[in-house]
C-alpha cells in the first residue's frame, strides 16, 4: 500500500540521520474507503493524489507547529505491507481526518518511493498559510483563502537519493 508521511524539514533531515521513519506509530495518509467516498473518483491516480494533498495539508500544520522548521511542505511516499497500516473507520465521518491512518512501526527510508516537497519559490505562500491556519480554522474567510494560496503550490518530487541536496 502506498501511503503519505507528512514531515518538516527538519522531521526529513531526522529520518535520514536515523535511515527510517519512526518509531511508530506514524500518521500518514492513503487511499481509503473514506478517501474514495470523500473524493468521488475511482482513478486511481486521482485519489493517490488526493491522499497526497492530504499529506501536504499535514505537512502544513506541521510547519505552523514548527517555528524552527523551514516554511516548506514535505511529504514521503513510501510502500508498505497492507498489514502494517490501518485506518480508523470512523475517521472518515470527520473531513479532517478522511485518508488517515497509521503505520504500525518505524519504516526504513529505503522504502520511500519519493520525496515530495515545496519549491524554494513556494516559503512566502506557505509562511503566510501557516500563521494564518488559527484563523482558518476557527472560520476566518481571508485566512482560509491565505491557507489555500499555498494549497496553490504543487509538491515537487524527489527520488531518495536526492534528500541530502533537498537538506542542503
Amino acid at each position: 500500500m502506498r501511503v503519505y508521511v507528512p514531515l518538516t524539514l527538519p522531521g526529513l533531515a531526522e529520518a535520514h540521520k536515523a535511515g527510517e521513519l519512526g518509531p511508530g506509530p506514524l500518521t500518514a495518509y492513503a487511499v481509503t474507503p473514506g478517501l474514495r467516498e470523500w473524493y468521488i473518483s475511482d482513478d486511481i491516480e486521482e485519489l493517490e493524489y488526493a491522499a497526497l494533498s492530504r499529506a501536504a495539508a499535514a505537512s502544513l500544520r506541521l510547519v505552523a507547529g514548527d517555528p524552527l522548521a523551514a516554511r516548506r511542505r514535505v511529504v514521503v511516499a513510501l510502500d508498505v505491507p497492507d498489514r502494517a497500516v490501518s485506518a480508523d473507520p470512523d475517521a472518515s465521518l470527520d473531513p479532517a481526518s478522511v485518508g488517515e491512518v497509521r503505520v504500525a512501526g518505524p519504516v526504513p527510508l529505503a522504502k520511500a518511493a519519493a520525496v515530495h516537497a515545496d519549491a524554494d519559490d513556494a516559503t512566502a505562500d506557505v509562511s503566510a498559510a501557516a500563521d494564518a491556519l488559527g484563523a482558518a480554522d476557527q472560520g476566518d474567510e481571508d485566512a482560509q483563502f491565505t491557507v489555500d494560496g499555498a494549497e496553490d503550490h504543487e509538491l515537487l518530487w524527489f527520488g531518495v537519493q536526492e534528500i541530502p541536496a533537498l537538506l542542503g
